[in-house]
């Protein structure tokens, strides 16, 4: 099908046969789960699990409205029989009724129609068959209009991957500015923790080993190699999802979130004001590419 795909498209299909024509529009729009619409004449009620399970077959997630305009002029599709064997004993029994008590006039043809199976649906068969007929023409139609909405969910799947390809750059640009601040970071904040136990334990008599071995401790809390790590393997995975030939985008969706928690943790272990910075950038990107995400099936 040529992935990603986008979740939006409108597509519009057109097929006649035996003197009857079709339309069918489809439009379709972002959702968690599936959700298909189908507004269509009454008489084609049968048909709306054969829909769902065509439409399915394109969208997997998503809202899809579809609307169904069909012409039948020309073409026999009664929906409606009369039984006229039936009609004539009720008018048979009303004469003479009206007869016997001596009421004037004839019998109405309202009150003869209002009585049961006089006129009554289509047996089940025979409206089955109908559908059957008629079935061809409108799948010809509905798929036009799936394929025509795919072109455009492909053409928008296509723009979203190149903005989200360009915008994991500038994910990863950021990420490597963190990593290469890293070994500075920690000298500083090393140097910072020496002065201040200087000052606080001044006069104090301890152990120089055991000193430097509870810097090395809270040195090593500000550590995040881990989390810079995990955030260079979440890039390659979702580098990886963009290319895949399915649906990624609930994949996607929760790799955002472990891309969220990581720089979360980065920002609180390290207190400086340039990674500061860096992870509020990186936030920025990951509501950017998450807003993009949202679109993709």
């Amino acid at each position: 099908m040529g992935r990603p795909l986008s979740m939006t498209g409108f597509g519009r299909g057109e097929a006649s046969s035996k003197g009857c024509s079709w339309i069918v529009e489809l439009r379709a729009v972002n959702h968690r789960y599936q959700d298909i619409s189908i507004k269509a004449p009454r008489r084609f009620i049968g048909w709306e699990e054969r829909i769902k399970k065509e439409i399915s077959f394109y969208h997997t997630r998503g809202r899809v409205d579809v609307y169904v305009n069909f012409n039948d002029e020309g073409i026999e599709t009664a929906r409606l029989k009369t039984d006229l064997p039936l009609a004539r004993e009720y008018l048979s029994c009303l004469k003479e009724i009206m007869a016997e008590l001596s009421i004037p006039g004839e019998p109405d043809l309202a009150l003869l129609a209002s009585y049961p199976d006089i006129i009554s649906p289509l047996d089940d068969e025979a409206g089955a068959e109908m559908l059957e007929e008629l079935w061809p023409a409108f799948s010809e139609a509905l798929v036009g209009a799936l394929n025509e909405c795919l072109k455009m969910r492909q053409s928008e799947g296509d723009t979203l991957r190149k903005d989200l390809s360009a915008r994991l750059i500038s994910l990863q640009k950021k990420i490597d500015l963190i990593e290469q601040s890293l070994p500075q970071i920690i000298k500083m904040r090393e140097n910072s923790l020496k002065e201040r136990l200087d000052i606080l334990l001044s006069g104090v008599d301890i152990d120089p080993l055991r000193l430097a071995q509870e810097v090395a401790i809270l040195v090593d809390k500000t550590d995040v190699s881990e989390e810079i790590v995990r955030l260079r393997s979440h890039v390659e995975q979702f580098e990886g999802f963009l290319e895949l030939d399915e649906p990624v985008g609930r994949r996607l969706d929760f790799l955002l979130q472990e891309f969220l928690r990581e720089v979360n943790t980065i920002a609180s272990k390290i207190s400086n004001a340039e990674t500061a910075h860096m992870t509020v950038g990186i936030k920025n990107d990951l509501e950017k590419i998450r807003e993009q995400v949202q679109n993709l099936e």
